[in-house]
């Protein structure tokens, strides 16, 4: 019994070191990042009419332009903003350019199909009336796709956990009046965590923006008040804008799932919402 013990509090052991330096390299990368928009670099505002106009080389006439691997990770057009520490929440303003947005909805429309939540006692997916929006997942084919690759790639580097640790990508579409309640995305069943280990955190790619509501919603994250599917609600918020990722955590630096990582999809008041999800876990996914 006490060797089983000991075993057990030196896996935690490790797993609570190894999230600390996680999380250390992954906040000096975002750092450097930060420092990265002087005044070599347009505003994210400038970089999106940019793009939206089809100029996909780096600005400024930077050392990146011929760069293959800041390409990938879109270095000078992201950018990260901290938004709250506990839960760990960053929004990455420009993560996605606006043509890997439309191919992901492309790939998706024709399979999207009723959302489903994960059932608790068999760890399979079942339809619930706390989620209504319609979805997919990107094939272990498609994952090959070189686009697919590049985004895969820089959520690896963005997030600093490994891309063989990645479930699948979903793309979720909310129409009007659709959303998703507050929920967790740590596993409270045997069953998943026998597949990767826990849910170590989530990244949120907004695929469109002309929608009115649709935030996403944290409740137990800030002090102040917010939006939520045109209702004030205390919590923290953020607006679907295409191309933005919101990147958070469920799990703390302790090893142990974060409590204060609920959140939910706001009601879509007007519009389509198009997301896609992704999730990381604590091992690699067999």
């Amino acid at each position: 019994m006490a060797a089983a013990m000991k075993i057990v509090f030196g896996l935690l052991t490790f797993v609570t070191v190894g999230m600390i330096i996680g999380a250390l390299f992954q906040l000096a990368f975002i750092r450097r990042l930060e420092e990265s928009y002087g005044s070599e670099f347009p505003s994210p505002r400038r970089v999106r009419r940019s793009l939206n106009d089809g100029y996909l080389e780096l600005p400024g006439g930077s050392h990146w332009n011929n760069d293959k691997e800041a390409k990938i990770l879109r270095l000078g057009y992201v950018q990260p903003e901290i938004i709250s520490w506990s839960p760990r929440i960053i929004v990455l303003h420009n993560f996605l350019s606006m043509e890997e947005c439309d191919n992901l909805r492309t790939i998706a429309s024709p399979r999207l199909e009723v959302s489903t939540v994960v059932d608790t006692k068999t760890g399979k997916g079942i339809k619930s009336s706390v989620r209504t929006s319609s979805g997919m997942f990107l094939s272990h084919e498609e994952k090959k796709y070189p686009t697919i690759q590049a985004i895969e790639k820089r959520i690896s580097v963005y997030s600093q956990v490994p891309v063989e640790n990645g479930e699948l990508i979903q793309v979720l579409r909310y129409e009007k009046n659709q959303f998703y309640k507050p929920h967790h995305d740590y596993f409270s069943d045997t069953f998943n965590l026998k597949r990767g280990g826990q849910r170590v955190a989530t990244i949120l790619m907004y695929l469109s923006d002309i929608v009115e509501g649709g935030e996403t919603y944290f409740p137990l994250a800030g002090s102040g008040e917010c939006s939520c599917g045109g209702k004030v609600v205390r919590g923290l918020s953020v607006k679907p804008v295409k191309g933005d990722a919101v990147l958070f955590w469920s799990m703390g630096l302790d090893g142990q799932s974060d409590p204060n990582s609920v959140h939910g999809g706001c009601e879509v008041l007007a519009g389509e919402k198009w997301s896609a999800t992704k999730w990381m876990r604590q091992r690699t996914i067999s």
